[in-house]
């Protein structure tokens, strides 16, 4: 929950300066919109992240709202679907007036909104979210989860790091996850592409060779792909 304090408080001081120009009424509430997992395989993430946001709305409207307003939470469960998250985008813009729009859970739902956001021209925060403004470089867009200059390689550095220093070191390491935003975004030099479950997965260089054919264990046979071989 402290995150997510962190990062509404951060919003509403940027929305402060954009609305330092606009008349508002203090009856009128702050409105701030999000699409949110409450159904699907991440609700366990979406459900307390939006308790979070409750207990701080409350908490805010206590004490007097900001900026002289009560603040007001309009979300919709994108059901961890990611083709459903430009619609609700569109709509807390559109039909609902939102005045602040925060992104929902992980790259694979936050990436489909940044089109909707840039088309219209809005403050966006985005919530765990990697490299998804890497190819946009849209000034309106401000993440949570920073990894510095060069994130795709440094989201996954530690774990190999962690990897090869095991002993005995595996002739081959790999980070395997679903084909979906996510691991698009990753280093194509890092992957290894599957050829049934188009799965991906991530490998350190050696010595700037790819392989063709990986290696199995001691005494088995090669398998099809594309990878790096880390010497034993």
């Amino acid at each position: 929950m402290t995150q997510i304090r962190r990062v509404v408080c951060f919003a509403i001081a940027a929305l402060a300066l954009l609305l330092g120009t606009t008349v508002a009424r203090a009856a009128d509430p702050i409105r701030i919109g999000f699409s949110i997992e409450l159904t699907g395989p991440l609700a366990a993430v979406g459900k307390t992240g939006l308790l979070a946001f409750q207990i701080w709305a409350e908490d805010v409207n206590k004490k007097g709202g900001l900026l002289g307003r009560k603040v007001e939470l309009v979300y919709y469960d994108d059901q961890g679907n990611p083709s459903n998250v430009p619609g609700i985008y569109t709509k807390l813009i559109e039909i609902d007036k939102v005045d602040l729009l925060i992104s929902s859970y992980g790259t694979n739902l936050v990436a489909p909104a940044m089109p909707i956001v840039m088309q219209k021209n809005r403050l966006f925060f985005g919530l765990f979210a990697l490299g998804v403004n890497e190819p946009f470089h849209y000034p309106k867009y401000f993440s949570m989860l920073v990894f510095g200059p060069d994130p795709k390689p440094t989201f996954s550095k530690g774990w190999f790091d962690i990897a090869l220093k095991q002993n005995p070191k595996p002739e081959t390491v790999a980070l395997v996850t679903a084909d979906a935003e996510f691991a698009r975004r990753r280093p194509r030099e890092h992957q290894e592409i599957g050829t049934q479950d188009r799965l991906r997965s991530r490998l350190p260089a050696d010595d700037g060779r790819l392989h063709t054919h990986c290696p199995g264990r001691a005494g088995g046979q090669s398998r099809p792909g594309l990878c790096r071989v880390i010497p034993a």
